[in-house]
């Protein structure tokens, strides 16, 4: 096998790792171009290239995060992660630990973390590395790996909701609010909201924003209610879709162009929070990324002309 046939076979991998570590699609997949760069001018081939490959993607990831970390602090209005809508690994045996590590909600309480810690975690909750493996990853020790680690899940088990829906029942509730959505239906949305949801928006000061968020059932209810009736007399289309493994959507404008993705988080049988990433800098990867200055100019137009 040469080279580049035993990189392409562990680039899942290695994009899943990059991806969980920064919170980012294109950082992600720099980082595992510039292991690619790595491997490649090696000049003597590694005892287990897998490990080799995962020790390099890792200390990458890690050193991007560190400088990434600075810009998030500056960064205007709420941050969420890039939205990715097929994790390219998989891993039966894991797939319960990699679905729950790539949600939302994970990603923001993995914020809360050091890049050590955030890595260290990734590596272990994730995808099941010992701890031996793990320390020759981010260059430190197992015992030093093994705190680490302790301090990781201390955050998020304390960060996490307690009663998490199962797959089925969050595919259900999540057709039934699209249904509701479509239809502009208030009382069919509020019934399926927690009381004190929450609607909040990544915009990253390039595009339309609900302010600090919308927050209550009734708030939240009418605001989706109000806005697709208008979106979709100017040719939107909303296409349910699982984004970061959890149910949501993705809106086009009339040209097929993206202009937001929203992901639902449910619990307890209610959506207790609604994410939107508006940001086209975070969208690009999607395809061809609309202006949504435009379109929400066209959605306050439309919602003024009286139906036909």
């Amino acid at each position: 096998m040469t080279r580049v046939e035993e990189f392409e076979q562990l680039r899942p991998l290695l994009f899943s790792i990059a991806y969980r570590i920064l919170g980012s699609v294109s950082e992600a997949e720099d980082a595992v171009q510039e292991t690619w760069l790595r491997y490649d001018a090696s000049p003597t081939r590694p005892a287990s290239v897998k490990a080799f490959l995962s020790t390099t993607v890792s200390r990458i990831s890690i050193d991007v995060l560190r400088s990434a970390r600075v810009r998030r602090e500056e960064y205007a209005g709420p941050w969420f992660p890039e939205p990715l809508l097929t994790d390219p690994y998989e891993d039966p045996e894991r797939s319960a630990e990699l679905a729950d590590s790539v949600s939302m909600a994970a990603l923001l309480l993995l914020e809360r973390l050091s890049p050590l810690e955030r890595a260290v975690f990734v590596l272990r909750e994730a995808f099941g590395f010992s701890f031996p493996e793990i320390a020759s990853a981010v260059g430190r020790s197992e015992a030093a790996c093994r705190q680490l680690a302790v301090r990781a899940r201390r955050h998020m088990d304390a960060g996490r909701p307690r009663f998490a829906a199962d797959r089925q029942e969050r595919e259900e509730l999540a057709e039934r609010f699209f249904d509701a959505f479509r239809e502009g239906d208030v009382d069919g949305l509020r019934e399926l909201l927690a009381a004190d949801v929450q609607m909040v928006g990544d915009s990253g000061g390039k595009a339309p924003q609900w302010g600090g968020g919308v927050f209550g059932a009734e708030n939240v209810a009418r605001l989706l209610s109000a806005i697709v009736a208008p979106f979709l007399r100017i040719g939107g289309v909303m296409e349910p879709h699982e984004v970061n493994g959890q149910p949501g959507a993705i809106f086009r404008d009339r040209d097929g162009k993206v202009v937001n993705t929203l992901t639902l988080d449910i619990l307890d049988g209610q959506i207790y929070a609604i994410r939107a990433m508006l940001n086209p800098d975070k969208l690009g990867h999607l395809g061809r990324v609309a202006d949504a200055w435009t379109v929400v100019r066209e959605v306050n137009q439309a919602h003024r002309r009286p139906m036909n």
